[in-house]
């Protein structure tokens, strides 16, 4: 089989209360997707690497890797305005034939190498793996203006990677945007297909507001 990967990076920066996107924020010397594509160079051989932007920022990711001699092999192409968008635009760079597809947040620069390598192998057997982890604290639903406590033994948290088989995400992928795609998973579960977890690692963080990034400072120190 061959092993693909699509990156998707579409954040402004507006939670980061940034002008710079927050994927290109330096964190020792180097933007936070760099950290993120350096996670799964070689782990497989010829692993095809497709990098999805906002088409106002392709040139400015350009830019920068010129000035940081950033030459990790990648195919660009431009997102849309939603994630869906921007997945659906990396999947059609893919042939149509028998491999594996990992779709990972391009603010996700910790994840784990053991993780990566089992998502795929997960994937290769099963179809698909989708990382998660348990709730480390109590959680409570709302509802009608009121909140009750719920057992969070029956939940988890969803990260990225989430690895599937080319074949069968590119189908899911034909299916028109729904507000309930909240990640690659639900759109293949609403093909009827089964989802299966495998265990995730806490310090796959997203990097979302200017406490993320100080966390990843720390972790990476």
């Amino acid at each position: 089989m061959k092993n693909y990967l699509i990156i998707v990076a579409g954040g402004t920066g507006k939670r980061m209360q940034s002008d710079i996107p927050k994927q290109f924020i330096r964190v020792a010397g180097m933007p936070v997707l760099y950290h993120s594509l350096k996670r799964f160079q070689g782990l497989f051989e010829n692993l095809h690497t497709v990098l999805v932007l906002p088409a106002q920022h392709i040139s400015k990711w350009k830019e920068l890797c010129i000035d940081l001699n950033i030459n990790i092999p990648h195919q660009l192409v431009a997102g849309g305005k939603q994630r869906f968008e921007s997945v659906k635009a990396g999947l059609s760079l893919l042939p149509d034939e028998d491999g594996l597809v990992a779709i990972h947040d391009g603010v996700r620069p910790l994840v784990a190498v053991e993780l990566i390598k089992n998502a795929f192998q997960t994937a290769a057997e099963k179809g698909n793996a989708i990382p998660a982890i348990k709730v480390p604290e109590s959680i409570r639903q709302l509802k009608g203006g009121n909140s009750t406590a719920v057992n969070r033994d029956y939940y988890r948290l969803i990260q990225t990677p989430q690895v599937f088989r080319i074949n069968l995400i590119k189908k899911a992928y034909l299916q028109p945007y729904r507000e309930s795609f909240t990640d690659d998973a639900s759109v293949l579960e609403s093909m009827g297909d089964k989802i299966h977890l495998i265990e995730g690692n806490p310090q796959n963080i997203k990097i979302t507001n200017k406490s993320d990034l100080n966390i990843f400072e720390a972790l990476l120190k």
